[in-house]
């Protein structure tokens, strides 16, 4: 048994200021996961109708979505770690803007508020994968990328039991709104380890710097390379607006699970994907992108078709059961995949466009998202079930996995030729 933890022990490896950054933005994701799972359920309970809630969620993407091009630009050859500080302070404080907005419901101030929240949580978003790529020896990137990914799930996991274990306690008194509020202020936390992290001497490629917006575009960006490596993210995320957003709404209105409940199977959830991207610098070691990437994420679509047919069957007490399992075994085997996808597009691309791929990538999820959001609006007023949005989101699954496995290719045949940097 402790042997299946032994590999814990390479990420104590890390340096201690990347550990810190990394430490802070677990902070900034315990407030995006209990955003995620609970805030469509809180304005359930506040009375907005599915298409309202579906509409509003895209607003958390839409400040994203419009930032990431510009700080994507600006980041190459600066610190980043201001922009580290930005995050930590001001998604705490959107987010309590945010959910006090729609308990008033304040038509003009909670789109706003959602934007902002969203935008600020880019300045943590895109540039973490460049520091890690700038300021961590070669030997340990796929580690810390791999540890900086799974702060999502960490984030989940601490929701997820605190939430459970609230709702055990009074589901009255520690309602949805007190949740939301809890981890938002939970969220300044992370301020904490970002001063212990500061003392860090960032490095910072001059050769990188830039005078003007023009000039990034003109002469330092190829612009075919990052648009053949970010085709299959664009496909994936497309699909993942369709369900992620949403899935707490699934087990709410299809299976009948409450907060807690749902809270729980999310936490279960939070560690197996955490355990397993954890496990990725090992997998990647043994069986490399070609078989590690195309593996997981194909057993994730069947695992997601089986989840969204649950609904046809739902009147019978197994099929909740059945959908709590798809669930778990759906979110390990496709997050896993991530942090490989990321370093091998950013690895793909070359020093002088990681930056900005990393803008993109943000980019794309966030403005996918949006697009998504606003399908799934459309789609809940012509009466669409979760059970056909899943299963379009499968389909878009399974061609984002052959393109991935295409882009494998075509990089080890790159790095045959001596033409992907080291």
């Amino acid at each position: 048994m402790i042997e299946k933890f032994a590999f814990i022990r390479d990420y104590g490896k890390l340096e201690r200021p990347i550990r810190n950054v990394i430490a802070s933005e677990f902070f900034i994701q315990a407030v995006n996961a209990t955003f995620m799972n609970i805030l469509p359920l809180y304005m359930t309970r506040k009375g907005y109708a599915d298409g309202e809630i579906a509409l509003y969620i895209t607003f958390r993407f839409i400040g994203v979505f419009v930032l990431a091009l510009p700080l994507g630009n600006f980041i190459k050859g600066r610190r980043l770690m201001p922009l580290f500080f930005i995050s930590n302070l001001c998604v705490p404080t959107f987010g309590i803007i945010s959910i006090l907005s729609i308990a008033y419901h304040l038509p003009f101030v909670t789109p706003v508020a959602l934007i902002l929240w969203g935008a600020s949580f880019t300045f943590m978003q895109i540039p973490v994968f460049p520091f890690i790529l700038r300021n961590a020896p070669k030997i340990h990137q796929t580690s810390a990328i791999a540890l900086s990914y799974s702060t999502w799930s960490f984030g989940g996991i601490v929701s997820g039991i605190v939430i459970a274990v609230l709702d055990f306690i009074n589901p009255v008194l520690f309602d949805e709104q007190f949740i939301l509020l809890l981890f938002s202020v939970f969220g300044f936390g992370g301020l904490y380890f970002l001063n212990k992290a500061k003392v860090l001497y960032e490095v910072v490629d001059e050769t990188e710097k830039v005078r003007s917006f023009s000039s990034v575009y003109k002469y330092k960006t190829d612009w075919g390379l990052i648009t053949k490596a970010l085709i299959p993210t664009l496909i994936i995320a497309t699909g993942a607006g369709l369900t992620i957003p949403f899935i707490s709404l699934f087990f709410d209105k299809v299976h009948h699970l409450d907060k807690g409940q749902f809270s729980l199977l999310s936490f279960v959830a939070a560690l197996l994907v955490a355990y397993f991207a954890m496990m990725v610098p090992k997998i990647k070691e043994r069986i490399g992108y070609k078989i590690a990437i195309p593996s997981t994420q194909s057993l994730a679509v069947i695992s997601l078709v089986a989840l969204a047919t649950t609904q046809y069957y739902s009147q019978y007490s197994i099929a909740v059961v059945v959908a709590g399992a798809c669930y778990l075994i759906r979110q390990p085997l496709m997050n896993m995949a991530s942090p490989m996808t990321s370093e091998l597009v950013l690895n793909y691309v070359g020093k002088r466009n990681r930056e900005i791929t990393s803008a993109l990538t943000s980019a794309i999820w966030s403005g996918s998202w949006v697009l998504s959001g606003l399908m799934v609006t459309v789609l809940f007023v012509y009466h669409f079930t979760f059970a056909n949005i899943f299963l379009l989101t499968a389909l878009l699954y399974a061609f984002g996995v052959l393109l991935y496995y295409f882009l494998i290719l075509d990089y080890h045949k790159k790095e045959e030729l001596g033409l992907i940097e080291k």
